[in-house]
């Protein structure tokens, strides 16, 4: 499948059993309610999915299972990305090898902290090693450094690299829609810029919030397209209080509360990230006014 429908892309949390185990029968509970709640998209084995704490066995696991589940219902994109190229290369092969996989995120090597040239020469060698598609993914706050917009440009002429997560702001990803080839895929990775982004013309948004309130930003979508963009910004500033409050503590801990909460059992966060306590469950359930 592709993305050319996709507007609304869940970085879908990875759900674990009372012992921290990933647990397939909470990730096809989860998977459903996504699909069901205006996800259009998903994204497995990300930061939100807590990919840093997965080992090997349980990324080819999980990507398998998610699959088997989503049986072609929504595109599936899987993180593949390290501050390692050649680990990065193998893994991404690895995964293309998998069926049902739609296309590779791939982020920008952090700690490493490559200068744009470096960051060209990453993405070209991924790009070159594979044919399934790749989306870029510009996160400065996670990576430490900045992927300029010359340098998306540049990668997006590279045929298969198809789009880009980008977190540095509607300003670059208005430039970037206007300098990019037409069909390069551009989402916003900040939920607070759902709207906005959309409205510079990116194609839509890869979310956390719509784990919650995925109807919500379908009907802001769908009140866009209809040209009520009164409305749209309504359902917005709505949203973006309860967007801010996912994001009060690390992610994803507010958003694995709330999920709870509403019945949609994920369990708990793997260290180094720890589990809200009840009294601040208790505060972001209040902002959510959950």
């Amino acid at each position: 499948m592709d993305f050319k429908k996709t507007e609304i892309l869940t970085a879908m949390v990875t759900p674990f059993d009372d012992k921290g185990e990933i647990s397939f029968e909470r990730l096809e509970n989860l998977i459903n309610h996504l699909i069901a709640t205006g996800s259009q998209g998903l994204l497995v084995n990300g930061t939100t999915g807590e990919g840093p704490t997965l080992e090997h066995d349980e990324k080819i696991a999980l990507i398998k299972a998610a699959v088997k589940i989503i049986a072609g219902r929504v595109p599936l994109m899987v993180g593949t990305g390290s501050n390692n190229t050649k680990q990065t290369i193998a893994f991404t092969k690895e995964v293309a090898q998998i069926s049902g996989v739609d296309a590779a995120l791939v982020v920008v090597p952090y700690y490493n902290k490559p200068n744009q040239k470096g960051m060209i020469a990453h993405f070209e060698a991924v790009a070159n090693a594979t044919d399934l598609p790749l989306f870029i993914y510009n996160i400065p706050g996670r990576t430490g450094v900045t992927m300029d917009v010359a340098t998306v440009v540049k990668l997006a002429q590279h045929p298969n690299i198809i789009g880009i997560k980008d977190c540095t702001g509607t300003v670059n990803i208005a430039k970037i829609v206007e300098q990019a080839p037409v069909d390069f895929l551009v989402y916003s990775g900040e939920d607070a810029d759902a709207l906005a982004a959309k409205v510079v013309g990116a194609k839509g948004i890869i979310s956390v919030a719509s784990h919650i309130y995925g109807l919500e930003m379908q009907a802001m979508y769908q009140a866009m397209a209809k040209g009520n963009l009164q409305e749209a910004a309504s359902l917005m500033r709505a949203l973006t209080p309860k967007m801010e409050a996912l994001f009060s503590y690390p992610s994803p801990t507010p958003v694995k509360a709330a999920l709870n909460h509403l019945g949609v059992k994920v369990g708990k966060t793997r260290l180094p990230l720890v589990a809200l306590d009840d009294s601040e469950t208790k505060e972001v359930l209040e902002k959510l006014a959950l």
